[in-house]
């Protein structure tokens, strides 16, 4: 079963948008309207010359497909931003799910398109940056690119319930790599990889995921995220700097610095003294 193919380019903008951020899409929108109304803007003729006949009919094709581009360009562009924070979302949700199931049977119902969507934001809760390649069907391809810091990795999706992983999958992973450079690589499953894939992948930068180690996986990022942001039910009480307690002078009201004795009985000790001194000597006790 392949992927749908894109069946005009307008398609295949509406999908690199919604691999985007959705506030980037937005932002591509309201500068995308900004530059071609630019362009759009008639301009007057006067007095043509014969010569100039050429330019000004390139001048009017540029500016009829602006003047049609500048309402289609931030259409889409609003609409990849609308269908990137829809992934989001659902993403977030199908994590939640999976989090909160039992047993890795969670993970049998989802369609491929799901189950990208899930390793994705699986490797998200591990500190990955995440992107969409979109690989060639949900049987072959590419599909998401992880960067952490310098370091690129590569991942494969199989929504494969009813076979193995075999080791021509984790091969054509590991050339990929090799021509592109990344660090690593990951063959994520929903099932199982045979003895093969496994005696493969031995040894080299590509680690296999199964179903249960994925479900093993989002459970623990999703605990681990939970403590991070559980906040204690009793918070200690702030302690209040000692410069906001007592600061009006007894004799002046004006504000009191703490100062230290230099000689005498007390000499070392600390005591608030007015701030208008030597005019004034009003004092109180730091205890």
């Amino acid at each position: 079963m392949a992927r749908k193919g894109k069946s005009s380019p307008l398609e295949v903008m509406l999908d690199l948008v919604a691999m985007l951020p959705w506030w980037v899409g937005v932002v591509l929108g309201v500068v995308g309207y900004l530059l071609l109304h630019r362009l759009a803007t008639p301009i007057s003729v006067t007095g043509v010359q014969p010569g100039q006949v050429a330019g000004l009919m390139q001048q009017a094709v540029i500016k009829g497909l602006a003047t049609a581009g500048q309402y289609i360009v931030p259409i889409i562009c609003f609409a990849g931003a609308a269908l990137s924070a829809w992934r989001r979302k659902q993403r977030q949700s199908l994590v939640s799910d999976v989090a909160q199931a039992q047993s890795v049977d969670a993970l049998d119902g989802m369609s491929w398109r799901e189950f990208e969507l899930l390793v994705g934001e699986a490797f998200r809760l591990q500190g990955f940056r995440v992107s969409e390649t979109g690989g060639g069907g949900p049987d072959g391809g590419v599909d998401l690119t992880l960067t952490k810091g310098t370091e690129k990795f590569l991942v494969q999706c199989k929504q494969w319930k009813a076979f193995k992983v075999g080791v021509d999958v984790v091969r054509e992973l590991y050339g990929v790599m090799a021509a592109r450079g990344a660090t690593g690589g990951f063959v994520v499953t929903s099932g199982r990889f045979t003895a093969e894939a496994k005696a493969f992948a031995e040894g080299r930068n590509v680690q296999l995921v199964d179903g249960p180690r994925l479900f093993s996986m989002i459970k623990q990022a999703k605990q681990s995220m939970s403590a991070a942001v559980k906040q204690p039910e009793n918070k200690p009480a702030i302690a209040q700097p000692a410069a906001a307690v007592e600061t009006a002078c007894p004799q002046c009201g004006a504000g009191m610095v703490m100062r230290t004795a230099r000689k005498g009985a007390n000499a070392g000790g600390t005591f608030w003294g007015c701030s208008n001194f030597p005019s004034c000597r009003g004092i109180r006790n730091a205890g």
